[in-house]
């Protein structure tokens, strides 16, 4: 059995306290864990998780925004061969889906329709790669809930 990433397990830590009602406890754990990552210079697979995770802890749609697009930013640096030994089955594409319909709704929310709707069509060109299982079906039906939201389909 592979054992987890030491960095992954503070990211999915972090997570967990978000999932229990502690967001601002997240965000300084995930905090902590990005500044001993590095910005830039950190493995792009810990910096997409980590700022994917902390895009979902913003209270303000900017700053979210701003976590979305470094967790894209990471997607983009990361190889297929680095996201399948940190344990992504599908490789770094099984991210795509999900960087974008968050990215979507960010622009959505802040009244921006044209860029959501560009996103929009990103995550679903991407939706490929995502397993036929709950968090395919969640990614899936975000994506099609988000499109009845900006007025029907891209």
């Amino acid at each position: 059995m592979v054992q987890p990433e030491p960095t992954m397990v503070l990211i999915a830590e972090g997570m967990e306290l978000g999932r229990r009602g502690d967001r601002a406890g997240a965000r300084q754990a995930l905090a902590g864990t990005w500044a001993a990552i590095g910005r830039e210079e950190g493995d792009p697979l810990h910096r997409c998780a980590l700022a994917h995770a902390m895009a979902d802890l913003q209270d303000d749609v900017r700053e979210e925004l701003r976590w979305d697009e470094r967790a894209l930013a990471a997607a983009h640096a990361l190889s297929d061969e680095r996201a399948v030994a940190g344990g992504v089955p599908g490789g770094v594409a099984g991210f795509y889906p999900s960087l974008h319909l968050n990215l979507a709704e960010c622009h959505r929310r802040l009244g921006d329709a044209e860029r959501a709707r560009e996103h929009l069509a990103l995550g679903r060109a991407a939706l490929g790669a995502l397993p036929d299982d709950g968090y395919g079906r969640m990614v899936r039906g975000g994506l099609d809930r988000l499109a009845d939201r900006l007025g029907g389909v891209t």
